[in-house]
């Protein structure tokens, strides 16, 4: 299998938190669809298997006009063969999402929303600098369901400064009494060049307290598992069959193309990157040229990525692909290394998978990097 990214980067609004490439100015909006579709064309070749997965990201892909999502999709059909089943996901801010419009992103293919809720406390929303409100955030979940797309996802965010122990279960019981099937939680993270970064390095708000994300993460996974939702990746929970397809395939190590602005793509030996910028991205592709950076992995990248993406999934490594990728014995060798973490319970090792184990998952990244291959 293999998906396609498309990334529309446009916001009406900046939260003080994103360091995703995009901009307030909406004025390049119409060029930046028409390149979508030239790049689109140019790319035709990229992919050899079938499409499975289309997902619009960004920025805010709700922001496009019916007709341009429209045009998108077709233009991938004619190029790139498409499963008739295939998991075609727009990401939305709830101050964009109503029943007329959702009605409208169905019937034009959309059959799965990733709605960017982030909290449904007021307090939380100003902080972030976010558009909507906490009644839209409630709103938008119901709205989408009687319009008829029940398969939803929302992200959240846990760890902050205006987030108490309490609101937190607050947002994680809203969510679950939703109904909503799948949930991508995400700790707040300072990212360099942000507002959020500035600010805390002008000390006018205080560091992020680790201990309070931990403790928030446990809870996160205490509720949710309750609940009877999967945590199948680190940061994602799904009720049972509602995994999200396009993630899991970047998880896996399926191939993808990514289109627009500051996309990345991968063919399983390299991996390219748009430019991140607007102009010079719609000027480049007028011109037939796609402005991309590549790098070609060796063998050792190839294996530290699958170990870096498989210990985030409940699956985890797999000696059979690791042993693939390096073209011989690996999986013996690193579970050896493991060992130190499965003493302390923080990894297990059966039926040739290397997994973290619930204890170890907020520490996964270091983890993997300590496994890392030479």
């Amino acid at each position: 299998m293999s998906g396609i990214y498309l990334h529309i980067p446009f916001c009406k609004k900046a939260c003080n938190y994103c360091n995703f490439h995009f901009s307030t100015n909406q004025q390049k909006m119409e060029d930046l669809v028409y390149a979508l579709t030239m790049e689109i064309k140019l790319q035709q070749h990229y992919l050899s298997d079938t499409v499975e997965t289309i997902y619009f990201g960004g920025g805010t892909p709700s922001l496009l006009k019916s007709a341009d999502i429209s045009l998108l999709l077709n233009t991938i059909h004619q190029y790139f063969k498409v499963s008739n089943d295939a998991e075609i996901t727009l990401e939305a801010n709830p101050d964009d999402i109503d029943p007329h419009i959702v009605r409208e992103w169905k019937n034009l293919g959309i059959n799965r929303l990733s709605v960017g809720i982030q909290s449904f406390q007021e307090s939380d929303l100003q902080w972030m600098g976010r558009a909507h409100n906490a009644l839209q955030a409630r709103d938008c979940i119901q709205q989408a369901q009687e319009a008829g797309i029940t398969n939803l996802s929302i992200d959240l965010i846990y760890g902050g400064p205006t987030l108490p122990h309490e609101n937190w279960k607050l947002n994680l019981k809203t969510a679950i009494d939703l109904g909503v099937p799948h949930l991508s939680c995400y700790a707040l993270t300072v990212e360099p060049k942000t507002a959020l970064a500035l600010k805390i390095n002008r000390r006018e708000l205080p560091e992020i307290d680790t201990q309070h994300q931990a403790e928030q993460f446990e809870m996160l996974q205490s509720i949710t598992g309750e609940a009877g939702y999967e945590q199948y990746e680190i940061s994602n929970f799904a009720l049972p069959g509602k995994r999200s397809k396009h993630n899991s395939s970047y998880w896996s190590g399926a191939h993808y193309l990514g289109l627009g602005p500051s996309a990345h793509s991968y063919n399983g030996k390299s991996r390219q990157w748009n430019i991140s910028n607007n102009s010079l991205y719609i000027q480049s592709i007028k011109k037939g040229e796609i402005p991309f950076e590549i790098e070609e992995l060796s063998t050792a990248q190839q294996i530290n990525e699958y170990i870096m993406t498989a210990l985030r999934t409940v699956e985890g490594i797999s000696a059979e692909r690791l042993n693939i990728i390096g073209q011989k014995e690996i999986f013996v060798p690193l579970v050896a290394e493991a060992q130190k973490f499965i003493q302390q319970g923080l990894m297990e090792c059966s039926n040739e998978h290397l997994r973290i184990t619930p204890a170890g998952k907020f520490m996964a990244d270091g983890i993997a990097a300590e496994l890392f291959r030479d």
